[in-house]
């Protein structure tokens, strides 16, 4: 099977039109992300995703720490040209491999952190490499320019960025081309529309990437009750998983359930294909081959102008969904 291949960005970066969000196919310092981590499964998510054409793969070091590009580097094993790797730094990690939760964006630290990622992930370059979030005490310029010489150097191919303002979009693009921003992005969350982001990337020639693209999860149909999540499920302490929100969100994930099944296809599915018609990148992570087929199916459903008007009808611009962190987190977004 052959996936739909698109420019991801004017620098020459070309990609499935739908990645594969690897975060939740290992554990956390603190417990599990999103459940019980099993690395043969996950390994063999990766395999059934190239199988079908997927073969955009998306990590960091932050996840695990460093487990999950480790875990990415046995999945790869002997085909590491066949994938396109995109991994992210700026959580610090100190030498004992343990995330301080300070963001650390200076030259010296972007290329100890490329290096690492190079080890772990046990190959010579990265594709796609992002800063992870701003640095607020360090200019994004220096920052940028310490990743531009490590794609002078051939250890990088492209430059992104996470979650990200319009401005600090222009102030990096103007130091080197920046090929893809990755936001969160959903029905259930907007906010780079909101706060004109995405237009700045239109503008620029940016490709946008977007990561939760099912709500964590909601937007799959599979969430009913708190109680749905595994006890130490990072997703319990946030607002959007609270009761304050948590009883309406049902109820807008349940309309568009009512939508997808009119057309034959899941929540999920109908919600990437939302995210696609809109010339938006997905990478939905799962650690299930099942999943990652189900949502590489999503990539032939072909929504018309009137289907996009009535899911965001459902959802309009705007809507109060729960904020997709907790406060120290948010607090962390440009």
């Amino acid at each position: 099977m052959s996936i739909k291949q698109i420019a991801l960005g004017g620098q020459g970066l070309t990609v499935p039109v739908i990645g594969l969000g690897c975060m939740g196919m290992t554990g956390f310092e603190e417990g599990h992300m999103y459940g019980p981590a099993d690395e043969q499964e996950a390994i063999a998510t990766i395999h059934r995703s190239l199988a079908l054409g997927g073969n955009f793969l998306d990590t960091a070091d932050l996840y695990g720490p460093l487990k999950n590009e480790q875990l990415i580097a046995k999945a790869i094993a002997g085909n590491r040209d066949k994938y396109i790797i995109a991994t992210k730094f700026g959580w610090e990690i100190d030498d004992s491999n343990k995330v301080t939760w300070a963001i650390n964006g200076k030259k010296a630290y972007v290329k100890k952190a490329l290096e690492r990622s190079l080890k772990n992930l046990n190959t010579d370059y990265i594709d796609l490499y992002y800063l992870h979030r701003l640095d607020k005490n360090t200019p994004i310029e220096e920052t940028v320019e310490a990743m531009s010489e490590l794609v002078k150097e051939g250890k990088i191919g492209y430059i992104g960025l996470s979650e990200v303002s319009s401005e600090t979009v222009k102030r990096a693009h103007a130091v080197h081309p920046i090929t893809a921003v990755q936001s969160e992005y959903s029905l259930f969350e907007r906010t780079v529309e909101e706060r004109g982001v995405l237009n700045t990337l239109i503008e620029l020639g940016i490709g946008f990437v977007a990561y939760s693209p099912l709500g964590r999860g909601f937007l799959s149909g599979q969430i009913r009750s708190i109680d749905d999540l595994p006890e130490k499920d990072f997703r319990r302490a946030i607002p959007r998983f609270q009761e304050a929100h948590f009883y309406k969100n049902i109820e807008l994930v349940r309309a568009i359930e009512e939508l997808a099944r009119q057309k034959d296809v899941t929540s999920s599915q109908l919600a990437l294909a939302w995210i696609m018609t809109k010339g938006i990148l997905p990478i939905p992570g799962t650690k299930r081959s099942k999943y990652v087929e189900q949502n590489i199916a999503a990539t032939n459903i072909r929504l018309s102008d009137e289907d996009l008007v009535t899911l965001e009808n459902i959802v309009p611009l705007g809507t109060d969904t729960g904020k997709p962190y907790d406060e120290f987190s948010m607090g962390l977004i440009d």
